[in-house]
């Protein structure tokens, strides 16, 4: 049987809802949080000279830009199909390739041409250095695309908050271009200070903050969901993060190579409208929104917030089902998610929330909802008597409040 015959029949089968295998993601400039629960012995999985493991990434068709020693399949989800009582695992990729009517819509396949976003965890025990994601124009100079993105702090994964819960985003009101040149070219005299002309928000559980493409951040030390356009591109403008050098080449990995020493080129990567927002917090800060009357949800045994919701190029939400309730929940769009917490029903499959993951090990937390499915509705049941079952959904564009 071909794979495009095992997809359209386990979509059938499985009424639409496709399970996915872990995806884990090392990162050589960062030191893993150890909230991912990942095994202790298994953080460092992909070799001490990869970096340790502090990314989970979520219904993924994006490969990881990790340098030369990048594997093929870094970053990218597989999905998990049963067909005749055996496991067969396909490229989430090439699943929407196959069969991406079924799964996102003939619309975002027409537009898109595949699933445009992904979502992950990042997790680091420090913060990363300061950098931003290229706008359209300028990923488009090293054939890639922008990469906007948003930051929710889920209670559940922060049991700790690590060495530095805070993050620099954008820059003070009256910074200016000449400034940034002479911490860019300061580069090789240890700490450029990039920081300093930055503010330092303390990141608190509960919220989120909205980063578009061509704003500076500096994310800190909590355990983060990250819903994000399907993109791994990147420029650091920090040359030290605490004792820690940052080879130059992380500030131009993205850049054409007849613009890597050109300074006024790399400032131009920068939003400067964006960055120097006078109402910065007003405008990326984000408290969740209820999606619908709290009373009305309260009823039906379940609630639902909004947690990134300022993008147009991606949603989130955060859902919670009440210990024992069954509800039916609807969504307009497709959408991956991930369980942080609780088990039950999904539909046709048993959710629970793995305490610990061994590397390459299989899990029931992660699943993605095809379009008529997710439009629809899906039943789902909290079968725990004690404890609420909690996800986080991430939706691609279009899906707004």
């Amino acid at each position: 049987m071909n794979e495009e015959k095992i997809i359209i029949n386990a979509i059938e089968r499985e009424e639409g809802v496709l399970r996915l295998a872990p995806t884990w993601v090392p990162r050589q400039f960062c030191i893993p949080g150890r909230r991912l629960k990942l095994h202790p012995d298994d953080y460092y999985a992909f070799g001490a000279d990869r970096g340790g493991i502090d990314e989970r990434w979520f219904a993924s068709a994006t490969r990881a830009d990790n340098g030369p020693k990048t594997l093929p399949d870094e970053g990218l989800s597989y999905v998990i199909f049963r067909e005749n009582g055996k496991s067969i695992k396909i490229l989430f990729k090439d699943v929407i390739e196959l069969a991406g009517k079924e799964l996102i819509g003939e619309k975002m396949m027409k537009e898109y041409g595949g699933w445009p976003v992904f979502s992950k965890f990042f997790d680091n025990k420090n913060p990363i250095a300061f950098h931003l994601h290229q706008k359209e124009k300028y990923a488009a100079n090293v054939g890639k695309k922008q990469k906007p993105e948003a930051y929710y702090f889920p209670a559940q994964m922060n049991n700790y908050s690590g060495d530095f819960p805070y993050t620099f985003l954008g820059l003070n009101p009256g910074i200016t271009k000449e400034q940034v040149i002479k911490c860019l070219k300061d580069w090789e005299k240890g700490d450029n200070h990039i920081t300093d002309l930055s503010m330092a928000y303390k990141l608190k559980v509960g919220t989120g903050w909205d980063v578009p493409a061509g704003v500076l951040h500096a994310p800190g030390s909590l355990c983060t969901y990250e819903p994000q356009y399907a993109s791994d591109v990147f420029s650091f403008f920090q040359s030290m993060v605490g004792d820690v050098y940052m080879p130059r080449e992380t500030l131009v990995k993205d850049v054409p190579e007849d613009k890597k020493n050109d300074y006024d080129y790399l400032v131009s990567m920068i939003d400067w409208d964006l960055n120097l927002d006078p109402e910065f917090f007003r405008n990326r800060f984000m408290y969740p929104k209820i999606v619908l009357p709290f009373s009305e949800m309260e009823k039906e045994g379940y609630k639902e917030t909004w947690i990134a919701y300022r993008s147009e190029y991606f949603s989130a939400k955060e859902l919670t089902i009440f210990p024992g309730k069954t509800v039916k929940i609807k969504d307009s769009a497709p959408y991956g998610f991930i369980l942080i917490q609780g088990y039950g029903n999904f539909g046709k499959w048993k959710i629970e929330t793995p305490s610990l993951i061994r590397f390459g090990q299989l899990t029931n937390d992660e699943f993605f909802v095809c379009e008529k499915a997710a439009k629809e509705g899906i039943i789902i049941t909290n079968l725990s008597d004690t404890e609420s079952l909690v996800m986080l959904k991430h939706f691609g564009p279009g899906n707004k409040i």
